[in-house]
């Protein structure tokens, strides 16, 4: 159930933002234990002035391609999941959309089953009896 918030500079096409956004959940599917139709990504782009990062500070040089990529996950992975997801993030995205491996920055965090609502006002995740209610219309 991740949500990944994708940040990069405004200018890219249509093409660009739909390769970007479905190398990421075919790296989570692959390497995350997410299911294919678990994906909730919002992507957000800035103007220069809006999207400030270090050019070189851990890894780079960071070119203006960068593109911060933010996972919320209700379930924590363990730490070789995570490199793996790193890896495979970086593979991605340089086959497509051409992203340079220093220009992506990753950051998992990790919450809680009943910090989430899919809809409905209701904690899915935490009411083993949701499905019912939904479909009968309680709440």
């Amino acid at each position: 159930m991740p949500f990944v918030r994708i940040s990069l500079r405004k200018g890219k096409s249509p093409d660009y933002l739909g390769a970007l956004a479905d190398n990421i959940q075919r790296a989570l599917v692959e390497t995350f234990d997410v299911p294919e139709n678990d994906r909730f990504q919002a992507i957000h782009q800035h103007d220069e002035n809006e999207l400030i990062f270090d050019r070189s500070y851990l890894a780079g040089p960071r070119s203006n391609d960068f593109v911060y990529i933010s996972i919320t996950t209700g379930r924590p992975r363990t730490a070789e999941m995570k490199a793996a997801l790193y890896r495979r993030l970086a593979e991605r995205l340089a086959q497509s959309p051409g992203l340079r491996p220093e220009d992506v920055m990753i950051v998992i965090s990790t919450s809680a089953a009943d910090d989430w609502s899919f809809g409905n006002g209701m904690a899915q995740m935490t009411d083993p009896d949701w499905r019912l209610r939904a479909a009968g219309g309680q709440q």
